[in-house]
């Protein structure tokens, strides 16, 4: 499926633009309103403000997000995909911590571990950033896996 917004081709029964975030035309069933990120969340923030801040504190304010958004299908999906990317990153991240501990003392090899380590914070850091930025400028940028996963737990 092919976005009107910008011509990106997209995966079938996908509903937004995985390039620029625009609703395709699988979305006829959704209400204007309810994609729109200017319009205003349950919180009583706007859209876009609040689908920035399920980013604040990585997967810990999506789950808050998830919790007091009841009508907001763009804040809701930035909540879900908050607590996908940065759930599993956080999660990756302690394992390795621990993998790290224990080769540390026991193997030669031990650096290799940190790097990963060093790596993957390095890959929360900076989707953090560019999620906070597209949230805040009102698009539904999908990190590919846990993006798909967001779209899913919204269509339900």
């Amino acid at each position: 499926m092919f976005c009107s917004q910008c011509g990106a081709e997209n995966p079938d029964g996908a509903k937004f633009c995985s390039k620029c975030g625009a609703k395709l035309g699988v979305h006829a069933n959704l209400s204007e309103e309810a994609t729109n990120s200017e319009a205003e969340s349950s919180t009583g923030l706007s859209a876009n403000v609040a689908g920035l801040l399920c980013y604040v504190a990585l997967w810990i304010t999506g789950i808050v997000f998830i919790v007091l958004e009841k009508k907001s299908i763009f804040v809701k999906f930035h909540a879900w995909q908050s607590i996908m990317t940065f759930g599993v990153l956080t999660v990756i991240q302690i394992i390795l911590s621990i993998i790290g501990a224990a080769t540390f003392i026991f193997s030669p090899g031990w650096w290799f571990v940190h790097v990963l380590g060093i790596i993957v914070w390095v890959i929360i850091g900076i989707l953090w950033i560019i999620l906070i930025i597209q949230a805040g400028s009102g698009k539904m940028w999908k990190v590919p896996w846990a993006g798909d996963f967001a779209e899913k737990q919204i269509s339900k």
